[in-house]
């Protein structure tokens, strides 16, 4: 058996931080579980967002056999009705847990400061005890320099690649992936998983409100690869390895199915984000210091 199926999700509505510019410094507006500021916890809106998702996801067919999600807090809170909810009616052998993958985490973009690291394994093992994966080993962290858009596709093709390959592998055989996110991982999901990538990286193609819901259903099984994959290390975390995905899609390629499902939330669809050409964190110095980056779409923004 091998990989059928995949659900991405985006966190819910959370609670805010601002960052400044020139110092990196980033502060949250409340205190957050893991005491990094650009880790806050759900909104109390969130907090609802993230039942009505879990009541969603357990009518789901097909049902979720495995999870993966970015390490940050936001993601992990968002999926825990659903991983109480799935696993109400299964034995404590075949309880599900939540792969926290770095590689499927927050886009910060390039910048002369180090952004915050998410929180260790140790420290999520203690706001959501019993509920994540232990022996679990991401794939690639993204580098905390931040990225480029180009980066940014990269990485989350590479810990797709990967994440798919370990799947299709599985002696368990699961047919069915869920992965919760962020709103600029979201997108590029969508773009690897399928292999589309617009000429104008600012079109609105994949959706990502909070806490919407989009199907991505396998279009073939590929065959063996005949050359050896290279495989990242934290040493040169900058230096991604490169997967093939533009115009085919990864491991066979993806068909989406939904795009950006909002009908099961009380209020629909909100904080829709998409992609212009700018210059942050600090002034360029020429055109090649300038990337891309997610703002919030205005017309979806609802607060």
């Amino acid at each position: 058996m091998v990989l059928e199926t995949i659900y991405v999700t985006r966190h819910g509505f959370r609670s805010n931080w601002v960052v400044d510019p020139v110092t990196g410094t980033y502060t949250s507006n409340l205190p957050t579980p893991t005491g990094i500021a650009s880790d806050p916890a759900l909104a109390a809106h969130g907090v609802d967002q993230s039942k009505e998702l879990a009541e969603h996801i357990s009518k789901l067919d097909p049902p979720v056999d495995v999870i993966y999600s970015s390490p940050f807090y936001r993601c992990l809170q968002t999926l825990a009705p659903t991983v109480s909810k799935l696993n109400s009616d299964r034995s404590e052998d075949k309880k599900l847990q939540v792969h926290v993958e770095n590689g499927v985490g927050e886009f910060y973009g390039l910048a002369r400061f180090d952004h915050p690291s998410p929180a260790t394994l140790d420290v999520l093992h203690k706001h959501f005890p019993g509920g994540l994966a232990e022996a679990y080993v991401p794939v690639i962290r993204p580098s905390v320099n931040g990225e480029s858009l180009t980066s940014l596709h990269d990485r989350i093709a590479y810990a797709l690649y990967h994440v798919i390959q370990k799947l299709d592998q599985d002696p368990a055989g699961p047919k069915t992936l869920l992965i919760c996110t962020h709103a600029a991982s979201m997108i590029c999901i969508g773009r690897a998983l399928t292999g589309r990538m617009p000429e104008d990286p600012s079109e609105e193609d994949f959706k990502c409100f909070t806490c919407s819901l989009s199907k991505f259903t396998r279009r073939n099984i590929p065959e063996a690869p005949t050359e050896k994959q290279h495989i990242w290390t934290l040493d040169e975390p900058e230096k991604i390895p490169f997967v093939d995905w533009r115009g085919k899609g990864i491991k066979g390629g993806w068909e989406c199915e939904v795009n950006g499902d909002c009908s099961f939330l009380e209020k629909g669809e909100e904080r829709g984000w998409y992609v212009i050409f700018l210059p942050f964190f600090f002034p360029p110095l020429s055109l090649t210091q300038m990337s891309f980056y997610f703002f919030p779409n205005i017309n979806t923004c609802k607060v």
